[in-house]
């Protein structure tokens, strides 16, 4: 039985490079790196290769057709795009207002209303059912992201800084004016501030198409010391009418990202 799986094993390690690179790509990650990447030099040599995780990314869909450069590290690349995950809680009211923090709850308060609402528009995605609502007065709500507790070691973040992607979704009533605002901050391990990301407020007119619009943001190159995200939104509606006829939010979304290859710069 020994002699036999011996040579099973030395069958394994003679098959040519290329027919080893293709069976190798099926296997997922983790069996890669703690297993047969132990098996011999030759298969820690192809497992550690760019070319293995480069098709690995094309043949899980990680790789954009329109792509104009090569990232650092393509296992990297491929870490960071199999584990994407929003890393805000309840970012689509389904929890009522459960993981965040009230920060202003002005006029009538925040409320949570289902899609498409008095006056509004479908979002774009069928899957989101519903909506933040602001009211008269100021009202802004936060989640604070410890991204050691969300799986990105100290280390990690600094040897790789990966891109930070921030993407808010906002919409305002036909009949009723109203303002957004939104607060990125990239934090220290004492919550000063690294980076930011505080664009003007957006004034919205009254008798508005209502459409949803999406207000993005990409951190890149932002230096060591990254240890939570800070997000903040809101707003108000600029009638002052009582209710809830203020700017509506949902779907927000804070991910940890590689690179993007169709810029043939990093922003």
């Amino acid at each position: 039985m020994g002699a036999q799986q011996t040579t099973q094993q030395s069958l394994w390690t003679r098959l040519p490079e290329d027919v080893l690179l293709e069976i190798l790509a099926l296997v997922p990650a983790v069996d890669l790196i703690h297993r047969c990447r132990l098996v011999c030099s030759q298969w820690k040599e192809v497992i550690d290769s760019a070319t293995l995780w480069k098709l690995k990314c094309q043949r899980a869909g990680y790789i954009k057709k329109d792509y104009k450069k090569h990232p650092k590290d393509w296992k990297i690349f491929y870490y960071l795009s199999s584990h994407k995950k929003n890393l805000l809680q309840n970012p689509c009211a389904l929890e009522k207002f459960n993981s965040w923090t009230i920060e202003e709850n002005g006029g009538d308060l925040w409320k949570v209303e289902k899609l498409p609402g008095d006056l509004g528009e479908n979002f774009p995605d069928e899957t989101v059912t519903k909506y933040f609502v602001t009211s008269f007065g100021i009202c802004k709500k936060s989640q604070l992201i410890d991204l050691k507790k969300m799986g990105y070691s100290n280390k990690f973040m600094d040897t790789f800084q990966p891109d930070i992607v921030i993407k808010d979704w906002y919409a305002a009533r036909k009949d009723c004016g109203c303002q957004y605002e939104l607060v990125v901050q990239l934090l220290s391990k004492k919550k000063t501030t690294i980076r930011e990301f505080a664009p003007e407020k957006v004034f919205i007119e009254q008798w508005s198409d209502a459409c949803w619009r999406q207000m993005t943001c990409r951190f890149s190159n932002y230096g060591p010391g990254v240890r939570y995200i800070y997000f903040q939104h809101g707003g108000n509606d600029t009638q002052f009418w009582a209710g809830w006829y203020g700017v509506r939010v949902t779907n927000s979304s804070v991910t940890i990202e590689p690179e993007d290859l169709t810029l043939y710069e990093n922003r």
